[in-house]
């Protein structure tokens, strides 16, 4: 029946009612904290530059012609205009559009919930992750947060793992050792029954591992923070002071679900500009198509502060706390 018969609404009601005491709560752990909500613009004239996220295009008429604009996949790149503008600690519950991402754990509209500290190393975030998910399970009766078949405790201590701890751990694959190496992460690949594809670069090999073999296993039992991750599969992170093949990214996981995606953020316009260009390039490569670079934001990359950050799927940690089957059932009005 449509979400919007009486009695499928009923059996939603509850997890929409939840969803507002936990979108409250967070609010006011974020204003608690000295942090400023903020409310960035969906429209933008790049909505994001990574090879494997797709966006709803639109056009705006104007005397001039009609100008191509994009749904934001996310307020990134309006987020870090705010930094450079002199904001130190923003949040923003925004809508955000990815376009072909359905299913139990995906919605093509979502709510992100992003937020940022200037001068804080990205270990900051990262507790407050923590933080974000203790509150939400707080609000429900069970206190716990559930996915099918696996129940997280979020008053524990978290997990925290390296890449090269997890692959090693979960996979049984040296992933230092394969570090670039196409070839040698492919042999890994296929002796634990990952499919490998003869135009399978490294970065396909490296996440269909990560999805088949570790993230499963991740967040069971307590929150697991998945750490230093490749420079390569970090586009929007500063690297590592000790070992740059590494960057200051971080995944939160519970129930083997993925719930955030945190940075040290990288402030180098020039470098920024390389690796979207690159990103850019394997996009044309892979689906044929590319989006533009948003000038703007490159130029205030460099005036903005030293900060960390993050995204979060509010949804998915809404879903999680209230035990939801899948998504859409915490959504007031799913996408048809």
């Amino acid at each position: 029946m449509p979400w919007w018969s009486p009695e499928t609404h009923a059996d939603r009601r509850p997890f929409l009612q939840a969803r507002g005491r936990i979108r409250d709560a967070a609010r006011n752990w974020f204003l608690g904290e000295g942090f400023t909500e903020v409310e960035c613009g969906a429209l933008q004239v790049s909505p994001g530059n990574e090879a494997h996220l797709h966006a709803f295009a639109t056009q705006q008429s104007g005397e001039a012609g009609p100008r191509p604009l994009y749904l934001h996949t996310s307020p990134e790149f309006s987020c870090k205009k705010l930094l450079a503008a002199g904001e130190t600690k923003i949040f923003d519950y925004a809508r955000v559009y990815r376009r072909g991402e359905t299913g139990p754990l995906h919605s093509g509209e979502f709510t992100m919930l992003e937020w940022y500290r200037a001068g804080e190393p990205y270990a900051a975030v990262m507790a407050d992750c923590v933080a974000l998910c203790r509150l939400a399970a707080r609000e429900t009766e069970a206190g716990e947060l559930r996915w099918r078949d696996s129940v997280c405790d979020p008053e524990g201590e978290p997990e925290r793992l390296t890449l090269i701890d997890a692959f090693a751990l979960h996979a049984g694959i040296d992933l230092e050792a394969a570090l670039g190496k196409r070839d040698a992460l492919a042999e890994a690949a296929l002796f634990i029954g990952v499919r490998v594809a003869i135009d399978d670069s490294w970065s396909d090999l490296f996440s269909r591992i990560l999805v088949q073999h570790v993230e499963p296993k991740l967040g069971r039992g307590r929150l697991t923070a998945l750490c230093e991750y490749p420079a390569e599969e970090a586009a929007l992170a500063r690297p590592l002071d000790r070992d740059p093949r590494f960057a200051e990214r971080f995944e939160l996981y519970a129930c083997g679900v993925e719930i955030a995606n945190g940075f040290g953020e990288l402030t180098d316009a020039a470098e920024q500009r390389r690796r979207f260009e690159a990103e850019m390039n394997l996009k044309q490569a892979t689906y044929g198509e590319r989006y533009p670079l948003d000038e703007d934001f490159l130029d205030a990359l460099g005036h903005m502060p030293p900060a960390s950050g993050v995204a979060m799927g509010f949804d998915r940690l809404v879903m999680l706390a209230t035990g939801a089957r899948r998504i859409a059932d915490v959504l007031w009005t799913p996408p048809v």
